[in-house]
């Protein structure tokens, strides 16, 4: 058979790839993975008691929405890069703002207490336990997308693997933010950063084995 012949037959077999697929695998993947992070946090640690009052607090919010913010820029970067030469423009920046936003709010905070509250602010009660907590929260959601991921067409997987890194770390985060018993500034600043940043981490190594074609 000629090289043309060869090249027809298969032409003429390509169907059309279904459209949106990737929004469908990812919400898939997210419907998986959100109530298995879930169930983890209310099987293995539980809802803080006072989380109705806690909700009349800001700075609740602000430890359950800059992690959140952070997953919806991940969700965004991850979609784009699914998809073979389309470029992540700015979402980059909808991961990144939440970060230099609480990073602002901990040095402000940090500035105005006086010296002997610094640390216990800094430090808190779970600093030890922080991050590994947030990357188990993720994980579920971490497996998923990337699974999903191995079902498209990613040309940067490094890239790929960081953004749902950074998809399951913010939805990690979020979770595990009604369980959490901290609300200073400083400590989201540092222990809730570095658990966000652990999944994208992960994703930027493995990413390249996982995720090549």
């Amino acid at each position: 058979m000629k090289t043309d012949d060869l090249a027809d037959l298969l032409a003429a077999q390509v169907a059309p790839a279904p459209r949106r697929a990737a929004s469908r695998r990812l919400g898939l993947a997210l419907a998986l993975g959100l109530p298995a992070a879930a169930a983890i946090m209310l099987v293995d640690y539980g809802v803080r008691r006072d989380l109705v009052q806690a909700m009349l607090w800001p700075m609740f919010w602000v430890k359950l929405l800059f992690p959140a913010c952070i997953g919806i820029a991940g969700y965004v970067m991850v979609q784009r890069l699914a998809h073979p030469g389309v470029r992540v423009r700015r979402a980059w920046l909808g991961a990144a703002l939440p970060v230099l936003a609480v990073w602002v709010l901990a040095a402000v905070g940090w500035w105005r207490m006086p010296d002997e509250a610094r640390m216990p602010a800094l430090m808190g009660q779970t600093w030890r336990t922080c991050v590994w907590s947030i990357g188990l929260m993720a994980l579920p959601v971490f497996v998923a997308v990337l699974a999903a991921l191995r079902t498209l067409a990613p040309t940067r997987p490094a890239a790929a693997g960081a953004a749902a890194g950074a998809l399951a770390g913010g939805a990690g985060a979020a979770v595990y933010a009604l369980h959490c018993p901290e609300l200073t500034a400083p400590f989201l600043a540092v222990w809730y950063v570095l658990g966000i940043a652990l999944p994208v981490v992960i994703g930027a190594l493995i990413g390249p084995r996982l995720l090549r074609w």
